[in-house]
């Protein structure tokens, strides 16, 4: 896995309600979201850069420059979610975005209805070290201070924030400068570093024989005071199944263990009329009639919920730079705006942007 392919740019045939330029959810253009260069130009309020990088006076005018950092909270469900923010530019952008996993922290004020922060009140971060792909984040004492129930989550939200980050594939975690082998209060193993292969909100409800499987992440979609978001779930899928595109697929249509109260906005009978295309790095996805959004096939409207769960779903994989999707082998299809979608689109640096 290379992280699932985080914040990779993504092609698939999707809705232009959707679109910003190319982007997905109306996202705006995608900012920088890797670890700044050494050399920084650090301004006081009320100066910018101007076209030659030095520091001018913009007399009041709004000046501080924000970076896009997703971070990863918990929702009223106890699902831990990506929710993307614009922060305040700093020299240490992953270590900014685990200040803002604490509760109590800066991350206060902003939080959307129902989401929490997930690391314990007045932990510091003391530092983020990244070397050839490794991140060490090194805490305070008072990190050791959650329930063992909230491990996993602790685990999974710090693990996936960072791992966001080009620069790194796995995540050590230290203690007042000590590397922690298995998490303080409950020993979830750590060893030499996490990765996203480990999984978010797991699933295995389903599961007979976990040591026959292997995880794959879909995202269904949840609901908030009426808008609806997005969340990863890492789910077992059987050794026997080989193709992972069609693996997530499958998952998708079937829906999430209704337990959990996510949504899935697949219609029944949902199928792939063949096998997945692959090439240079992308996937063409071709399905039958009820993939389409509305009863009325005339319209030939794609929903834009599944759109979005299918590029969220399929660019978490390794290698998929790109997804097509048509219909009976056509793409002749609809948004919800009865526009016709025939441009490529790519995966939004920020998801989950709204107010839920």
């Amino acid at each position: 896995m290379s992280k699932f392919n985080k914040q990779i740019a993504i092609t698939v045939i999707a809705s232009s309600m959707l679109l910003s330029g190319c982007g997905l959810f109306n996202a705006e253009q995608a900012t920088k979201e890797i670890d700044p260069p050494q050399d920084v130009t650090f301004k006081e309020e009320g100066e910018q850069l101007d076209s030659k990088g030095k520091v001018v006076d913009v007399k009041g005018e709004e000046a501080a420059k924000k970076v896009t950092s997703q971070l990863y909270l918990i929702d009223k469900n106890g699902f831990v979610v990506p929710y993307s923010m614009n922060l305040p530019e700093t020299k240490s952008v992953a270590k900014q975005a685990l200040e803002y996993l604490v509760e109590g922290g800066p991350v206060s004020n902003i939080l959307p209805n129902g989401f929490k922060a997930v690391l314990p009140q007045d932990t510091q971060v003391l530092g983020v070290d990244i070397k050839n792909g490794v991140a060490v984040a090194d805490f305070s004492k008072e990190f050791n201070a959650y329930k063992k129930e909230d491990e996993a989550k602790i685990l999974q939200a710090i693990t996936w924030t960072l791992t966001q980050f080009d620069s790194v594939e796995k995540v050590k975690i230290w203690v007042n400068g000590h590397e922690q082998k298995e998490m303080p209060v409950n020993g979830t193993p750590i060893q030499d570093g996490v990765t996203r292969e480990s999984g978010i909100n797991l699933d295995s409800s389903d599961v007979v024989d976990i040591t026959n499987t292997h995880p794959l992440t879909v995202y269904y979609t949840a609901e908030s005071d009426g808008q609806q978001y997005f969340v990863p779930v890492t789910k077992r899928v059987s050794n026997t199944e080989t193709d992972s595109i069609v693996s997530a697929v499958e998952e998708l249509v079937d829906g999430p263990t209704a337990s959990t109260g996510l949504i899935s906005d697949f219609q029944n009978g949902v199928e792939l009329l063949s096998a997945p295309k692959y090439e240079d790095g992308k996937v063409t996805l071709d399905f039958n009639e009820s993939i389409y959004g509305s009863s009325d096939e005339e319209q030939k409207i794609i929903s834009s919920n599944v759109l979005q769960s299918l590029v969220l779903t399929l660019t978490e994989q390794q290698g998929i730079e790109s997804v097509a999707v048509t219909v009976n082998g056509k793409a002749e299809l609809i948004n919800e705006n009865g526009e016709k979608l025939t441009e490529p689109v790519t995966r939004p640096a920020k998801v989950n942007t709204g107010s839920f």
